[in-house]
């Protein structure tokens, strides 16, 4: 096991800092205002690239570090019970970082490798809120599109087989009546060939009438996001969202560095070779790895950062969306089943992850290849649980692990 428990006292202005024993980053609004976008942009790019947490340190609250003593033989036991071969578990609020552990291995077949704090993780459908709701997010408030826009307003072609009424919103909170997968045959026959054969899909209820979990919906959303913008989902994402986070190892198509760092999912297609750096779904792979629904790989510590941007103290100050975008954004909507907020899981039959003391103002989401992420603005708690449950065998299960674990976290903010 390998990680530390710390707390900054950084109170940033502009961004928020990120702070380690390695780099605490204060910037004031004030003093880097005037500097030209661009140059703004790879300066916080800069700062925060930090090559991964250190792997191994002294915690520096032991209060604190008791505070989450529970968590260590919760995980160790999903291990040694074959749920998952190892785990990052992050926890922070506005102010810091109060608790981030490497457990277990990052793969164990071919060879046994430790896992460690800055490995890299595919991050499933933890893409739909982070990559792909964000932009949609950043475009809506820059009067691009509109939320109650029906998609067929910026996608004509959309409209087929009566989808001209489903909303961008509707496809956001997984409402827009669309069916949760289309055939893998759909996607075998180039880009242009997949997108026609999804607007050529029927709906499977009418807008609005049904809750059904859709990655096609996001899928569509990730090509609003490509028509309107002029860039391809992963290049806005990254200018628009990564960047100003100072998110500088989440990305879609990881670079060598982080591929170096990646944990490994399921065996490829071969049957030899070891799906690890390229992303396990099927359906973002044939569409060369960038899809509004899954494909994004991350770190823990960008993920804690990511969540720290809207706990309060930092919303106001958050360097992508404005107080009334994450305001809107934070919002829960009423679904047939339950209630979701615009791109998030609140509370419907995907939030077992969540637990039972998070307050009703958490959002979260959690992805197929074992991860988990929830921030809690009321409770001031961001928690990012990391996995490859499906590593070595596709068996694993850690979604009533990640709910026990932020159930501590609950209990912990209150006390």
């Amino acid at each position: 096991m390998a990680g530390l428990a710390i707390r900054g006292r950084c109170r940033p202005h502009m961004i928020l800092g990120f702070s380690t024993d390695r780099v605490v980053l204060c910037m004031s609004n004030r003093r880097v205002s005037h500097l030209p976008r661009i140059l703004m942009l790879v300066l916080i790019w800069g700062a925060f690239a930090v090559k991964g947490v250190p792997q191994t340190s002294v915690a520096t609250d032991t209060v604190e570090a008791d505070a989450f003593a529970e968590i260590s033989p919760l995980i160790q036991a999903a291990i040694e019970e074959g749920q998952m071969p190892g785990a990052v578990v992050g926890i922070a609020d506005h102010d810091g970082i109060l608790y981030l552990r490497a457990f277990g291995d990052r793969r164990v077949e071919p060879e046994r490798v430790p896992m460690t704090v800055d490995s890299v993780f595919d991050l499933a459908s933890i893409t739909k809120p982070v990559a792909t709701a964000l932009s949609v997010m950043r475009l809506q408030q820059d009067g691009v599109i509109e939320l109650d826009a029906p998609v067929s307003r910026y996608l004509p072609e959309f409209a087929e087989n009566d989808k001209a009424t489903v909303t961008v919103k509707q496809l956001l909170v997984h409402t827009g009546g669309l069916i949760p997968d289309n055939s893998l045959k759909d996607y075998r026959d180039g880009d242009e060939t997949t997108w026609q054969r999804i607007c050529e899909l029927k709906l499977r209820s009418a807008p609005g009438e049904k809750f059904s979990y859709s990655d096609v919906g996001f899928i569509v959303l990730g090509k609003l996001v490509e028509r309107v913008s002029g860039q391809r989902l992963d290049r806005y994402a990254a200018e628009h969202v990564f960047i100003p986070l100072g998110m500088s190892e989440t990305m879609f198509l990881p670079s060598s560095e982080l591929r170096q760092r990646a944990v490994p999912t399921e065996k490829a297609s071969d049957g030899e070779s070891w799906i690890c750096g390229s992303v396990h779904d099927p359906r973002a792979a044939a569409m060369g790895g960038v899809a509004g629904h899954a494909g994004l790989f991350s770190t823990a510590g960008d993920l804690l950062r990511l969540g720290q941007s809207f706990l309060p103290g930092n919303r106001d100050r958050h360097p992508v969306l404005n107080r009334e975008t994450i305001d809107l954004m934070s919002c829960p909507v009423e679904v047939p089943r339950g209630t979701r907020m615009l791109g998030w899981d609140h509370r419907s039959p995907y939030s077992s992850n969540r637990g039972e003391s998070l307050s009703d103002a958490a959002f979260g989401h959690g992805g197929f290849t074992g991860t988990v992420i929830w921030i809690d603005p009321e409770l001031d708690r961001v928690f990012v649980f990391l996995s490859s449950r499906l590593h070595p065998d596709g068996k694993g299960s850690v979604n009533g692990l990640a709910g026990q674990i932020a159930t501590i976290i609950g209990n912990e903010a209150k006390k």
